[in-house]
């Protein structure tokens, strides 16, 4: 597996290879590898011949600086995971590499109503950043494919709206949530959960499955009504938002007949904030 710290060796490495004919699969990341990480490297296996990994925490989607300081960097860890994985390369830049002085930076795209939606409502700013270090990502390695995770539902459709915007021959593969044997989806931030609040980050799949197992029983507004319930009176858990929406537009969705829905749910597990999300259909 070869380790690249800037964009012109991993360029070229890539060259030859795409002269070649061989299909690139690019897999983002910001390190603290686990298994749902391990995921995305298999499917990208599948679906191209070079798999190329990135590990970069990127400043500009933090929109609390505490929580930049505190996101867990195990890189020996997460390279161990990779090379057993079978990547073939890793794309380790540091800050300077991704954000030149010498570059304007101003960067600002239209990601369409649904960019202040949910987490948009919660964390504003953060598609800018999430799609401003994308695109870099995607210019240094040119990739056929890239494959992101379920578990940001919001920001694959961020991605895919920039793709668009952009009009980017990519094509971007949503892959599955991988969950732990209790149903909770596997995350960076779960190493942050004491023993108390990871029994509590639970609900969070919990009123999920709820709302899929009565989804032919109940309205829509009495489904979300029943799946809030879950929440109350747990010590240490606020919820954020629960909501069944349009897949399209998260826009809270009007009829059941809708082709493209989806369960999204957010909450504070007693400092962490957790995300994860169920899709209908």
């Amino acid at each position: 597996m070869e380790i690249f710290k800037t964009k012109a060796t991993l360029k070229a490495f890539l060259k030859p290879l795409k002269e070649s004919g061989k299909k690139i699969a690019l897999v983002p990341t910001m390190g603290a590898l686990h298994n749902g990480h391990i995921s995305l490297i298999k499917l990208a296996q599948q679906n191209a011949d070079i798999i190329i990994c990135s590990i970069f925490v990127n400043p500009t989607q933090f929109t609390d600086p505490k929580d930049l300081e505190k996101y867990p960097r195990p890189i020996e860890h997460d390279l161990a995971m990779l090379e057993s994985a079978g990547c073939n390369g890793v794309l380790m830049p540091n800050v300077e590499e991704m954000y030149p002085a010498d570059e304007n930076e101003n960067w600002h795209i239209d990601l369409g109503k649904a960019e202040f939606l949910l987490e948009g409502e919660f964390r504003k700013g953060h598609y800018q950043g999430v799609t401003q270090i994308v695109k870099k990502l995607f210019d240094a390695v040119d990739p056929d494919i890239a494959m992101f995770g379920q578990k940001d539902f919001q920001q694959v459709l961020m991605i895919k709206n920039m793709v668009e915007y952009f009009n980017l021959p990519i094509q971007i593969i949503t892959c599955p949530i991988i969950r732990e044997d209790d149903g909770l989806a596997m995350s960076s931030r779960n190493i942050h959960l004491s023993p108390a609040d990871r029994q509590h980050s639970l609900v969070l799949n919990e009123s999920l499955r709820f709302v899929v197992k009565h989804f032919d029983e109940y309205g829509l507004e009495e489904l979300e009504a029943k799946a809030k319930t879950f929440y109350k009176d747990i010590e240490g858990v606020e919820l954020d938002y629960f909501t069944i929406a349009n897949g399209n537009t998260l826009e809270p969705a009007t009829s059941k007949n809708e082709e493209n829905l989806v369960v999204l749910v957010a909450a504070k597990v007693g400092s962490t904030r957790l995300i994860d999300n169920i899709i209908i259909k």
